[in-house]
């Protein structure tokens, strides 16, 4: 499983990175435009019913990132939105498949690092 990492951003929000993780970035933008600017809250109650793969992961980060913001920057969770959140690209795998007439057909494993942002609505 992917490891989250933690990264300072600005006094009032807090952030979770998780990286490497086996699934391609546009399938995870999917699920992350269903959370964006929505409370954390809300935002896991939707993903415990997205049947999606990427659901699981994008709850543990935004999990995180609560978390983060709870522990330390002492802010409230009930207060807390997804402020941001985003899918870049990681490394790509490359497998080579065998195909008729002794050609190759290359399959690209995508893989992606995916970043929330939470703040603490005023």
């Amino acid at each position: 499983m992917a490891r989250t990492r933690t990264t300072k951003a600005r006094p009032d929000e807090a952030r979770a990175v998780v990286r490497h993780v086996w699934i391609a970035p546009r399938k995870v933008r999917i699920v992350l435009d269903l959370v964006r600017g929505k409370s954390v809250d809300e935002a896991l109650a939707v993903l415990r019913f997205t049947p999606k793969r990427a659901s699981s992961v994008v709850s543990k980060a935004i999990r995180s990132a609560a978390a983060n913001a709870e522990q330390n920057y002492d802010l409230k969770r009930d207060q807390l939105y997804v402020a941001e959140a985003y899918a870049d690209g990681g490394p790509t795998f490359r497998r080579w498949q065998a195909r008729q007439r002794g050609r190759a057909f290359e399959i690209k494993q995508r893989t992606s690092h995916i970043t929330v942002v939470v703040r603490e609505r005023e």
